[in-house]
């Protein structure tokens, strides 16, 4: 058996392959066989046999491969027909075209499967006349067709020429079609052999190649063959065009992709890709972590979606982050609370000196969560002047309860994506710092400190104290949500505890959701025990004089705190200190040694001159000169009302940066003294004739407030009637035109500036004398107190 090639489309599923002999001779004696009347009927699925071509066939239909064994046995001759529809399994006799071809067995091949693949060779072609068995195989009386001979003149070999140069062109467009097809078009030089072997390998429809089969005249099989060659044409420059224009992008990406697998092969060798590594790292991790189902859920997303991406992609470090961020949460992790309140008392007392309020309201908190086993952290928030320890309160409380410490200082923050986070898409993006913390410590009950929460800041970048509404509700925060994270996180278990200086500054929404507790400043006799417990060995620890033997006594500090210092906390106080330890280990390295203790003489010398003096309440006792008492954010102060009269038409002037408060309190005064003058011995013309001018000194500080009503009163009766005020004198409340006196806050710390202040007496209202009792008797020790009710009191008790 001479073969040849085949001249078809690749990508075609065929079970058949066409062969052309390369001897003509045998195409020119096709006809030159005895065809009996009666045949068997071999069905064909996808394709059609022409005469002349060789075909070989796989055999598998138990009627195919019966007959195909009956016809070689005999005279080796079998019909085929073309099934109209190569789906059906079992076809009738009307399930098959009426015309096809003679074929002659060339050789039968047993196959390794238990099929039988034929090699036919197409001879004549038939018409069915009448079928004559159905069983065990078809057998049909057959017809045979004439071929008409191909007619000589130039018309038709410009048809023949024109196949020959249309199959050229498809055999060149395509690619998987073999040059040499195109040498063997040419060879051919039978009309009626070429006509049949290209439409054979003709890419078309089935019912287009059994018309081609079926056409007696020769000249209407060629042209409807230059037809569908030109279709198929046109169908080949259109795939070749398309193939063209997008074989530039795959080159490149082929290119990319080869130096990846290159650049792979290269890490491999090198132990491994770094990325690689690192994804199964956190998938085993995460097997060993402990989080929520929408969690895990995330996760397992996140990370098919990284092994999908490439390193080099501008996503895949946003996505690798995200899910970095999402391990390192400690999400259902959290440290067992020791509920020993003894012990907890105990250490609240080491770290702290004073402070009972607090203490005793951690210590509920622990009976209760000791008693219940859970329950919903409550949100404190401890107001206070600055320096009296409110943030290392939140330590110790941490140390107490066995918790992590975690401190978010929120001082000018004033934008809300600090708190929930940004969108990871953005570049740069983070998680809000509230996560950020409980990442960092790794624990999800922390104490967390949100200093200075009463200035928080906002503007066009959004509100942070509106965002804080959610992190400080119980009933909400249990399902915060961070932007980054894209979850929602549970802050239920964390103990919120926030510190500022002025409630006021707190939004009202978000003062609400806060347990206030107020911290008042400390007592000349705290702040002496807390130096004693905690600043002098803090200061001679970090000043290296540990070690060396000498003493800061009582009385010592007394002075300090009362001469150098006027303030609610301890900050300048430890400054202080800092400035002896220094003065004292610059002695020891210039001398050697210390003296055994210091005195009075050590410190004005180490510090200077007094800064502060009591003597100025003496010396400014004059009429008209009243003391007042003042509460700042900063804790309590004393301040001077000083009121002068002059010639003029009855005037009042009002100077000392005062606030609208203070300038109604001072014209409040003077109308109740105008309506009463008779009743406290004053001329009603001074009025008329006389300028009153009232001055609150340090004219630099805005002041405000009705608290000085009753010390202004004071003043302009004390002027008028040129009586002095009681020395060491000073009082605070808030009048009305009926002279009452009104309740003032903010009592401790103006008792306690005016102890610091070494006055003696205060006037208060009768209702204040509850906030007296709160405060510890021993620090108002050589206070005298002056409830009254009226003015007519204070005027009697002031101008004595």
């Amino acid at each position: 058996m001479k073969e040849t090639t085949f001249f078809q489309r690749s990508e075609d599923e065929m079970d058949f392959m066409p062969i052309i002999p390369l001897n003509e001779n045998d195409s020119e004696n096709l006809t030159d066989i005895e065809v009996p009347k009666e045949l068997p009927v071999l069905p064909l699925r996808n394709t059609v046999l022409f005469p002349g071509v060789v075909l070989p066939i796989t055999v598998g239909r138990d009627k195919s491969i019966k007959a195909v064994n009956d016809a070689y046995k005999a005279d080796k001759l079998i019909g085929v027909l073309a099934q109209k529809d190569s789906n059906i399994e079992d076809p009738t006799i009307t399930d098959l075209e009426d015309v096809g071809t003679v074929a002659r067995i060339i050789k039968m091949i047993k196959m390794p499967d238990g099929g039988t693949t034929v090699i036919l060779q197409g001879r004549r072609r038939f018409k069915v006349g009448v079928v004559t068995a159905d069983e065990p195989y078809f057998k049909a009386q057959v017809v045979l067709l004439q071929e008409e001979e191909a007619p000589k003149d130039q018309d038709f070999e410009a048809y023949v020429s024109n196949i020959k140069d249309l199959a050229a062109q498809i055999i060149q467009l395509s690619p998987n079609i073999p040059s040499e097809a195109s040498i063997i078009l040419k060879n051919i030089e039978n009309p009626s052999f070429l006509i049949h072997f290209v439409s054979s390998n003709l890419n078309t429809e089935l019912h287009e190649k059994q018309q081609l089969l079926q056409l007696h005249h020769i000249k209407s099989r060629a042209d409807l063959l230059m037809q569908l060659l030109q279709r198929e044409l046109q169908f080949a420059e259109l795939k070749n065009k398309l193939t063209n224009k997008t074989k530039t992008e795959l080159d490149k990406q082929q290119r990319e992709y080869f130096l990846q697998q290159q650049l792979k092969s290269i890490k491999d060798e090198l132990g491994g890709d770094a990325n690689e590594r690192e994804v199964k790292e956190m998938q085993k991790k995460a097997e060993a972590k402990k989080w929520p189902v929408a969690a895990k859920e995330m996760f397992k997303k996140g990370i098919e979606k990284l092994e999908r991406m490439h390193p080099s992609t501008p996503d895949y470090s946003v996505v690798y982050n995200h899910l970095d961020l999402m391990l390192d949460l400690p999400w259902q992790d959290y440290t067992d609370d020791s509920y020993d309140l003894k012990k907890a008392r105990k250490i609240l007392d080491h770290d702290h000196y004073g402070m009972d309020k607090v203490k005793e309201r951690i210590l509920e908190y622990l009976a209760v969560l000791k008693l219940k086993g859970d329950m919903k952290s409550p949100i404190l928030c401890f107001v206070g002047p600055p320096g009296i320890g409110k943030t290392s309160l939140g330590r110790s409380i941490a140390n107490t309860i066995g918790r992590k410490y975690a401190r978010l200082s929120l001082g000018g923050l004033h934008d809300e994506s600090e708190i929930r986070g940004h969108r990871k898409t953005y570049i740069g993006a983070m998680p809000g710092r509230i996560l950020q913390s409980i990442r960092k410590v790794k624990s999800s009950n922390p104490v967390m400190i949100l200093d200075e929460i009463d200035k928080v800041g906002s503007d066009f970048r959004g509100d942070p104290s509106s965002a804080l509404l959610e992190v400080l509700d119980p009933e909400q925060n249990h399902t915060f949500y961070d932007n980054y994270l894209e979850l929602e996180y549970d802050l239920s278990k964390v103990l919120f505890v926030a510190t500022a200086n002025d409630i006021n500054n707190i939004q009202p929404a978000l003062r609400d959701r806060l347990e206030i507790i107020d911290l008042s400043g400390y007592a000349i006799e705290e702040k002496t025990e807390i130096a004693k417990r905690h600043l002098v060995p803090k200061q001679r620890d970090a000043h290296g004089l540990k070690d060396l033997n000498f003493k800061i006594g009582d009385r010592i500090l007394e002075k300090i705190i009362t001469d150098y210092t006027r303030e609610s906390g301890v900050r300048e106080l430890d400054r202080q200190l800092a400035s002896i330890m220094r003065y004292e280990a610059k002695e020891y390295a210039m001398k050697g040694k210390l003296k055994p203790s210091l005195g009075n003489k050590d410190i004005e010398k180490i510090l200077g001159k007094p800064r502060y003096s009591n003597d100025i309440y003496k010396v400014a006792n004059m009429p008209g000169v009243a003391v007042g008492l003042a509460w700042t954010y900063v804790g309590g102060d004393i301040l001077f009302v000083e009121t002068s009269l002059s010639d003029g038409k009855g005037e009042m002037k009002l100077t000392g940066n005062l606030g609208n408060v203070m300038k109604e309190s001072a014209t409040t005064a003077l109308t109740y003294l105008q309506s009463n003058a008779r009743k406290y011995d004053i001329d009603p013309d001074v009025f008329n004739k006389k300028t009153l001018h009232i001055h609150v000194p340090e004219g630099a500080v805005p002041k405000d407030g009705p608290s000085a009503g009753v010390t202004m009163m004071s003043s302009i009766a004390s002027a008028i009637t040129s009586k002095k005020v009681k020395p060491y004198l000073a009082m605070t409340g808030e009048i009305t035109l009926r002279g009452q006196v009104l309740p003032v806050g903010g009592i401790k710390e103006k008792v306690l500036a005016a102890k610091r202040a070494g006055l003696k007496e205060i006037i208060l209202c009768w209702q204040n004398e509850k906030d007296i009792g709160e405060i510890d008797s021993n620090f108002i020790k050589g206070l005298k107190f002056h409830y009254v009710k009226n003015m007519s009191q204070v005027l009697e008790l002031a101008l004595a």
